[in-house]
C-alpha cells in the first residue's frame, strides 16, 4: 500500500495560496482516480482509498500535518509514503523528487519528520522565492500571480503524473524522466 500526502492548510482562506500546492496535487489525483472517501475523525484529514493507494489531505494546519500522517500510517501501515509539498528553494513550475533528507525549514515536513521520521519520498513543487521585502511566510501564504495561475493546471497535472509514477517506478527513473527545471 502507498500513501500519497498532499500538504496544505485547511479553509477557504488558504485555498488559492502557494502553500497549498500539495493539496492541489491531491485534489487532482482524487478527481482523476475517483477513490472512495474513507475519512475518520481519528485521521485528522480527508482520506481517500482506491485499491492499494491512499490519498491524504491533512485537515490540521501545516505545522501539525504529522499528526494526520501518523494516524493514517499507524492504521493502514503503508509500505511507501510520498509527500507532495511547496518548495521556495525551487523556481515556480519546477518538480524534484527525493527520498528522506531535511525539512528545509518547511513546517509540514518538520511535523512529519518529528512524528514519523524522515524516511519517505518527496515530490518537491517549486513555488519560487519572494522578491523584495516580502517574507517567506507572506509569500507562501499569498495567492498565485496571474502568470502562475495561468500555468497552474498544466503543472499540477505533471506533478500528479509524477506522484503516481513514484508509486510503482524506482525513484531514479522518476528523477530522470519527470524532473522539471522551472516555469511551465
Amino acid at each position: 500500500m502507498t500513501l500519497i500526502v498532499g500538504l496544505g492548510n485547511p479553509s477557504k482562506r488558504y485555498e488559492r495560496t502557494r502553500h497549498n500546492a500539495g493539496f492541489l496535487l491531491a485534489d487532482r489525483l482524487i478527481d482523476r482516480l475517483k477513490p472512495a472517501n474513507v475519512s475518520k475523525a481519528a485521521f485528522k484529514g480527508e482520506l481517500h482509498k482506491r485499491d492499494d493507494l491512499l490519498i491524504l489531505k491533512p485537515t490540521t494546519f501545516m505545522n501539525l500535518s504529522g499528526e494526520s500522517v501518523l494516524a493514517v500510517k499507524n492504521f493502514y501501515k503503508p509500505e511507501k509514503i510520498i509527500v507532495a509539498h511547496d518548495d521556495i528553494d525551487l523556481p515556480f513550475g519546477a518538480l524534484r523528487f527525493k527520498f528522506g533528507g531535511s525539512s528545509g525549514g518547511h513546517n509540514g515536513l518538520k511535523s512529519i519528520d518529528a512524528l514519523c521520521g524522515a524516511d519517505y519520498f518527496r515530490t518537491r513543487m517549486g513555488v519560487g522565492r519572494p522578491s523584495g521585502d516580502q517574507s517567506a511566510v507572506d509569500y507562501v501564504l499569498g495567492v498565485w500571480s496571474a502568470d502562475e495561475a495561468a500555468a497552474l493546471d498544466e503543472w499540477i497535472e505533471l506533478a500528479s503524473d509524477a506522484a503516481l509514477a513514484l508509486v510503482s517506478e524506482p525513484l531514479e527513473r522518476v528523477q530522470a524522466t519527470r524532473t522539471k527545471s522551472g516555469a511551465i
